[in-house]
């Protein structure tokens, strides 16, 4: 009853082994730090992005909207600082409009005095 079994065993040498056999760690999903690096998205892809997607992002919300890009990016860039010098501004012009046309009207009123009177 006893039956014979043979082993084969292949054996490489080295530089036999490196052609055929993978060393690489690819399959338990660990990056190279290269592969991280490239991996990671771009300005420019960012862009590419948003516009495809520009449409489909709802218009208000407290997030994943343009409203919420607007209140990030304003508090960002210190916008309502921004935004308060130009009220500021807009006032002064608002001001300044009022008192040429109250010069205007005191010269309507003077050339009026000037043709009744002379």
């Amino acid at each position: 009853m006893a039956e014979e079994v043979n082993f084969n065993k292949k054996v490489f040498n080295k530089q036999q082994y490196e052609k055929t056999i993978n060393t690489d760690f690819n399959q338990l999903g660990v990056k190279s730090s290269r592969e991280l690096i490239d991996s990671q998205p771009t300005v420019e892809n960012f862009f590419e992005l948003y516009n495809s997607l520009f449409y489909d992002i709802p218009e208000r919300g407290s997030n994943n909207s343009h409203e919420f890009i607007i209140n990030q990016s304003s508090e960002y860039i210190n916008f309502e600082k921004e935004n308060e010098e130009i009220t500021a501004l807009q006032n002064e012009i608002s001001d300044l409009r009022k008192q040429l046309l109250e010069e205007k009207q005191k010269n309507l009123e003077l050339q009026n005095d000037s043709l009744n009177n002379g």
